[in-house]
Order: C-alpha cells, then sequence, then structure tokens
C-alpha cells in the first residue's frame, strides 16, 4: 500500500492578491533544487491518525507555529511515487523568519558513517498562485487550482 500523507496550504490575502505559502524541503539533496522542489507542509499519516490532525501536526512539526481555525478540505492528490496526499487550507498568517522546523538525520556524505542533521524543512515563503505552480512538486499544483475554485465560490465570483 502507498504511503499516505496530510499537509495544509496556508494562505492569506493582500492587497487584493492571494499568497500561498510553501515550504523548502532540508537537507543536502534539496538544497540546490527549486522548481518543482516546493511542497505543502505535509507528513505522513499515523496509524488510525485523521488526516486533519495530521496535518496541522506537521505544519507545527516543519513550521514552528499551529495554524488557527477552521481547515478547508481540498481532497487529495498522488504524487510521483505513489504517495497520496490529503490537502487543507486555511487562511491565516505566518512570519516566515519565524520558522523552526524539527531535523532529521541521515549519513552525508554517503557511505562516510558520519551522521548529520538538518532541518526537515530549510526555509518557507509566500508566492502568489501562478509562481507557487511553478515551484511546487506536480502533483500538489492542482490544490491551488482548488483552492483559488474554492475561494471564488460557486458564482465563480472571488470570495
Amino acid at each position: 500500500m502507498a504511503a499516505e500523507s496530510a499537509g495544509l496550504l496556508l494562505f492569506r490575502r493582500e492587497a487584493g492578491r492571494l499568497l500561498v505559502l510553501l515550504a523548502h524541503p532540508g537537507g543536502p539533496y534539496w538544497r540546490r533544487k527549486d522548481l518543482g522542489a516546493w511542497s505543502i507542509p505535509k507528513g505522513e499519516l499515523a496509524a488510525d491518525e485523521d488526516p486533519e490532525a495530521a496535518a496541522r501536526r506537521e505544519f507545527a512539526e516543519e513550521l514552528g507555529a499551529s495554524p488557527a481555525g477552521p481547515l478547508i478540505p481540498l481532497g487529495a492528490v498522488v504524487q510521483r511515487g505513489g504517495k497520496r496526499v490529503h490537502a487543507f487550507a486555511a487562511e491565516g498568517a505566518f512570519d516566515v523568519a519565524g520558522l523552526r522546523s524539527n531535523v532529521f538525520e541521515m549519513e552525508w556524505p554517503p557511505r562516510s558513517g558520519r551522521m548529520q542533521s538538518f532541518p526537515e524543512v530549510d526555509r518557507a515563503e509566500w508566492f502568489e498562485p501562478a509562481e507557487a505552480r511553478e515551484k511546487l512538486l506536480p502533483a500538489q499544483a492542482e490544490l491551488i487550482d482548488r483552492l483559488e475554485r474554492l475561494l471564488r465560490g460557486p458564482d465563480g465570483e472571488a470570495g
């Protein structure tokens, strides 16, 4: 069975523009990758864990802040490797200068026998939807479209 994750797409409106918060993965593999490398803050679901609870937990672990208020379901997307990501959106604020990510350990350099610690997320930034689609992992770009449709509402007008 493919892995399942849950994540949160935080958004805000500023001067009539929609902005979304994306996270750049930490560690040596992602250091020089940009387009197609960013993600919504997300992580694996624990056994029998509610996806909404997992999305909130992962946001807090990866960014160091807890989103307040209700979450809006965005449905799920399946990434290239088969991982299913249950996504939610929330309107809110986050100061990217306050990022505090959890860390992971891995052998680096490979086959060196040395373990090093790296942040799970090395930076977060606010992007307009068009740029966010370019930055995101390809399967997650659909989440921006879903958010924009939800914010427009059933009559097609911006909400």
